[in-house]
């Protein structure tokens, strides 16, 4: 299946496939956004002489094969993932980065195996707070840096995976083959491709895509003082129809997905006045924890003119979505519902 995806760069490559590519429950590996910080490598690593190294405040380091991997207990989990810059051409006030739309998420089943297990194999300390991975990605210009991120030990042994498949298919080369690092629910930033060292640390790995780039901070703060980005924030999407479309008055289906890292979604609501009443919406699908909900709603409409529509979610504990995307310098993690708003026509 070949979808259009549109380009952001090419080099590296920065895409998103179309928002009809968001209306099942199971994004297909083809419609999977690209987000690349270097360039993509030009031949599938060989799996033969792939090694996963195990190193820094553990008992003992640890070298493993693909296939040392392959008979370790396997873990398959679907898993909302998304691109931290996602929604970013949304927001009110513009952020510099990748003009997203709302194309830079997608639902997969992963396949791997436990980082716990792996990390149980080399044995842990008293200094193993954070666990740092690191693959074969090169940034493009720019830092010039290895692209390295770290994440609190607590994370790295309860949810997080070594994922090696995608739907079902080892992992394609664009998306990290042979293996990359899954933390649940959290956004890709974390998810470091072509994987081939984990680092335990007794503090957070130091370098520029940890303490520059990844973070929420404000024009004129130290970026290093901004808050980690982590976990996915909650939000929802509204996939049909589209914005801009001109339908006739009667019966409307309106449908999208609602998603909130590790947590699950209670409920959806939808507006067709910009907020100011709001009706409640039916979930269809799988409801699977770090997996986003599809909802719909059947609208009847009698009068012509132009609607503004909105979708709220709140999620299991309690959280509802917020209002406006919250805007900081690099223009991460917008879940606004006003942000999100489609315009539409009823003739």
């Amino acid at each position: 299946m070949e979808i259009k995806k549109r380009i952001m760069t090419e080099n590296p490559l920065n895409a998103e496939p179309p928002i009809t590519a968001l209306r099942s429950w199971l994004t297909p590996n083809e419609a999977f956004f690209n987000r690349n910080q270097g360039a993509i490598p030009s031949e599938p690593i060989d799996i033969k002489q792939w090694r996963l190294k195990i190193t820094g405040e553990i008992k003992k380091e640890v070298e493993l094969t693909f296939d040392d991997i392959l008979e370790m207990p396997k873990v398959v989990v679907a898993n909302t993932f998304e691109c931290s810059g996602n929604s970013r051409s949304l927001l009110k006030e513009k952020a510099p980065g990748n003009p997203w739309t709302i194309g830079g998420v997608a639902n997969v089943i992963w396949t791997g195996v436990n980082l716990k297990d792996v990390l149980m194999m080399a044995g842990l300390t008293d200094k193993s707070n954070h666990v740092a991975f690191e693959g074969f990605g090169r940034p493009v210009g720019g830092s010039g840096v290895e692209f390295i991120r770290s994440i609190p030990i607590d994370k790295a042994m309860d949810s997080t995976i070594l994922a090696y498949e995608m739907n079902g298919e080892p992992l394609p080369n664009p998306h990290g083959y042979p293996m990359r690092a899954l933390p649940l629910g959290w956004y890709g930033a974390n998810s470091v491709k072509w994987l081939n060292k984990i680092i335990v640390k007794e503090h957070p790995y130091e370098g520029y895509f940890m303490d520059k780039a990844y973070r929420i901070f404000q024009k004129g703060q130290d970026p290093k003082t901004g808050e980690v980005v982590t976990e996915i924030k909650l939000k929802s999407i509204i996939t049909k129809p589209l914005n801009g479309d001109i339908l006739k008055r009667g019966r409307i289906l309106i449908s999208g997905m609602a998603y909130a890292g590790s947590h699950t979604i209670e409920a959806i609501w939808l507006s067709y006045d910009r907020g100011n009443t709001w009706h409640e919406c039916q979930f269809t699908g799988p409801n699977q924890k770090y997996s986003w909900r599809q909802w719909q709603y059947l609208w009847d409409v009698e009068t012509s003119g132009d609607y503004t529509i909105v979708s709220k979610a709140k999620d299991s504990k309690g959280n509802e979505q917020s209002l406006q995307g919250k805007w900081n310098a690099h223009g991460y993690c917008n879940n606004g519902i006003l942000d999100h708003a489609i315009k539409i026509t009823i003739l």
